[in-house]
């Protein structure tokens, strides 16, 4: 039988009976929209994690240190009294109070218990970090191109249009975060270090505080905005980021000079951090070993600060992201082997309602051959249906995805793969159907009741 022939077979069973199809294909759409679904959203989460992080310097390593209030009892850790607690003392530890040995502070700042020991009661001192930290980092590590300090606090602010204040993510920096962040001007120009040394009250807004407070760009710069009721100047508004950076979502933040926001908004009470950038890459590790032992140095080797780079955090988000997807692509496998079984039950069914027109199709000389043709052509048929509607399907429920925040990349690849797919569960499904047909014997089928 020729094969233009065995096709209108196949469209003639597909068409008279329409409704079977549709049911028998609606695993396969499941699958087909559910594989270009997690094509598309692992393609999005990682252009999300690309550009979440692509303002990061791969090389870069931020330090910081988080004061709890927690005390310890027991003999003096790296000696002395409290940092600052009396002239002489160091922060973290280190000599203290008449200059006595690291660990031999004698009756200082305790009593001697009834059993003859040392008993001491002491609370770690709050650590800030400071610029003469960030250069001392700089100047002990040669793998170290760049250092800078920054930290951030919420404010009121106003200006523009807006009808009343709001709350702004307020950071304080220094004039080498654009530089280190890579951060880019719209219009203007970013901090500087007259800007710090100086105190001015001038600041740089992110591109979507700018377009909330002035509806453009060009309004907001050389406007005044008021921060805790007192003004700034904008000397420039930051491009359109969508990122973060050193922890700060530059589009929502509003940048002022590192001593400015110390004299006018926090006083003392900050809790900064210092970002470093190694001049290779691979020497970050390296870096991150040796800024602990500088900072054990400085503060006592007591003192914990949390050290991370860039990559690790890259890493992780992309790690997270595949592990979603791998999820994702387990729930498509599943409902693609749930499609085909039902593919194959059908045409176990089909066979089994057709075996006098198999009968028929051999007694007129139709070979094995031509009959396992047919009935292949007849499950590849019903699932690049299944796979065309599960497409179809994708692209209608997109924007319901959407809308949920997720980040949808539809692509022409993902589509031709879940096309693929879907043809190749229905012939492999259908396969061991079609070949119980053609093995039927004619005179058995044609006496098949």
């Amino acid at each position: 039988m020729r094969l233009s022939e065995i096709g209108r077979l196949v469209w003639l069973n597909l068409v008279q009976n329409k409704f079977k199809v549709f049911l028998t294909s609606t695993g396969i759409i499941v699958g087909s929209a559910t594989i270009m679904l997690v094509i598309a959203i692992g393609t999005g989460g990682k252009m999300e994690v690309a550009e979440q992080f692509k303002n990061l310097n791969a090389g870069s390593v931020d330090i910081s240190y988080e004061y709890n209030g927690s005390g310890f009892t027991g003999g003096m850790p790296g000696g002395g009294m409290p940092g600052g607690s009396m002239p002489g003392g160091m922060p973290g530890g280190g000599m203290s109070g008449g200059g006595m040995p690291e660990g031999r502070a004698g009756g200082m700042g305790g009593g001697f218990s009834p059993f003859g020991g040392m008993e001491n009661q002491m609370n770690t001192a709050k650590i800030t970090l400071s610029q003469a930290d960030a250069d001392n980092l700089k100047e002990s590590i040669p793998q170290i191109a760049s250092a800078t300090i920054s930290y951030t606090t919420r404010q009121e602010a106003e200006g523009g249009s807006l009808e009343e204040s709001a709350s702004y993510t307020v950071a304080g920096v220094k004039a080498n975060y654009a530089d280190i962040s890579n951060l880019e001007m719209a219009i203007g120009a970013f901090l500087t270090d007259d800007n710090d040394a100086y105190k001015e009250r001038t600041c740089v807004l992110g591109y979507s505080v700018a377009k909330e407070m002035f509806d453009s760009v060009l309004d907001a710069y050389d406007s005044s905005v008021y921060i805790d009721n007192r003004s700034y100047i904008v000397s420039g508004v930051l491009m359109e980021m969508g990122t973060v950076a050193s922890g700060i979502s530059p589009d929502e933040a509003i940048f002022i000079p590192y001593e400015t926001g110390i004299k006018y908004l926090t006083g003392k009470d900050v809790s900064p951090a210092i970002t470093v950038v190694a001049e290779d890459v691979n020497d970050v590790e390296s870096v991150m070993e040796q800024a602990a032992l500088v900072l054990a140095e400085s503060y006592g080797e007591n003192v914990e600060f949390t050290i991370s780079d860039a990559g690790s955090k890259m890493e992780a988000a992309s790690k997270s992201n595949e592990t979603l997807t791998l999820l994702l692509m387990a729930m498509a496998v599943i409902v693609f082997i749930v499609g085909g079984i039902g593919i194959m039950n059908v045409l176990f069914v089909s066979v089994k309602e057709r075996t006098n027109e198999i009968g028929i199709l051999k007694a007129i000389g139709c070979g094995q051959k031509d009959i396992l043709t047919e009935f292949l052509l007849e499950a590849s048929c019903i699932s690049l249906v299944g796979a065309v509607l599960g497409v179809l399907v994708s692209l209608g429920i997109t924007p319901i995805i959407e809308s949920f925040s997720v980040r949808v990349e539809l692509s022409l690849a993902g589509g031709a793969l879940s096309l693929l797919f879907g043809v190749l569960t229905g012939t492999v499904f259908g396969f061991y159907p079609a070949f119980k047909a053609s093995r039927l014997i004619p005179v058995v089928a044609l006496n098949h009741e």
